[in-house]
Parts: C-alpha cells; sequence; structure tokens
C-alpha cells in the first residue's frame, strides 16, 4: 500500500518562505555542493550541486515515489512543471482549474472534490509507491484529515522570522511522531519522522 510522505524544506523556525514569498534560503541547501544530481523530465531539465550526504538521501527518496500531491498555490509557483512534474503525475487540490489545463500529454492533473478524493487518486497513480506532498496548506490538509504516513522536512540552517510556516492551522494536536532517521547536509539537516495514527 502507498504511503502519504509530506516533502518540504523549511527553516529553523518553521517557515517554507519568507515574507515575500521568497524560498532561495530555504532551497539553498540545493546548490552548496560539489556533487552535481540532475532533475530531468520531458519539460524540465537542471541540476543541482549538493552535499554528498544530501545526494545520498535525495538518491534514497526520489525512487520511493511514484506521484505527487500539492496545491494550487505550489502548482502556480512551479510554473505547473511545465506539464510534467519530474516526481512523477501530479495531482492539484485546488476549488477552481486554471485556464488552459489540463493540457495535452501533461500529467498534472486538478482535483476539485477534496484532500481525501486527491490522495486517493494520487495513491492509485503511484502504487506500489509512495505518495510525495508538497504545499504547507495540502500538508496541513492531510494531517488534519489523519492521511499523512510520513514527514519528511530538509531543515534549511537559517532563521527567516517570518512568512508562511509549516505547520500551523493544525486541528488535531497533539499530532505524535515516531523517532527520526537523520541525514547532517551542508546548511540543511533532512529529517524523516513517521507520524503514528492516533
Amino acid at each position: 500500500m502507498s504511503n502519504v510522505v509530506a516533502l518540504m524544506s523549511m527553516s529553523l523556525d518553521g517557515f517554507v518562505a519568507d515574507a515575500t514569498d521568497g524560498v532561495d534560503e530555504v532551497f539553498d541547501w540545493y546548490f552548496s555542493g560539489d556533487v552535481e544530481f540532475p532533475i530531468k523530465s520531458p519539460t524540465m531539465d537542471m541540476t543541482f550541486r549538493v552535499s554528498p550526504q544530501s545526494a545520498d538521501h535525495l538518491r534514497s527518496l526520489m525512487p520511493e515515489v511514484g506521484a505527487m500531491l500539492t496545491g494550487r498555490r505550489t502548482f502556480d509557483r512551479a510554473g505547473g512543471w511545465g506539464g510534467q512534474h519530474p516526481w512523477g503525475p501530479a495531482f492539484v487540490v485546488t476549488h477552481n482549474v486554471p485556464d488552459g489545463w489540463p493540457r495535452p500529454g501533461s500529467t498534472v492533473q486538478f482535483v476539485t472534490d477534496g484532500i481525501e478524493s486527491a490522495v486517493a487518486q494520487a495513491k492509485a497513480a503511484a502504487a506500489p509507491k509512495s505518495v510525495g506532498v508538497h504545499g504547507a496548506q495540502t500538508i496541513q490538509q492531510c494531517l488534519n484529515a489523519g492521511l499523512l504516513d510520513e514527514i519528511h522536512i530538509d531543515l534549511a540552517a537559517v532563521l527567516l522570522g517570518d512568512g508562511p510556516r509549516l505547520f500551523d492551522h493544525l486541528a488535531n494536536t497533539p499530532v505524535v511522531l515516531g523517532n527520526p532517521r537523520v541525514v547532517a547536509g551542508v546548511g540543511v539537516t533532512h529529517l524523516r519522522y513517521p507520524v503514528h495514527a492516533s
């Protein structure tokens, strides 16, 4: 059965972006090393330069993910990944499908009937692999609905002081997490927590 796994970079004080929605500081670890790590899809081609530890972390994580689940804000900020998310088909939770979408040949799909439906569709597409979840609001919705199995945090070595928080608006606290697996990279600590069922 497919797990549902939050995948986010976050500042040490809990923000996923700064007060102007900038993400440079929380994603700086992608460019803080000497190991080239290419990301490719039919519509994207980019190369990160990470530390050896972060490269090993990414190499072990990427094959686990078979589909992505995200919110409309993340979709918009990413330009829709050119229609092809590099980690597999993407399911975007939204109230309204954006103009011009869905596009021919795109693996991006839009789910307008709620988070439970979006998770079910993403799990069906990902099986037997995991569903990765991007976006603070989408992760919060999954946590609140009891649909998240793991939380992977790339904890960036920065304090932002303001911006959107990853763990705002949680309805059912405390959320009990298991012991983390920890990988120390350059400018980042990779944390992987199981979420215990309440």
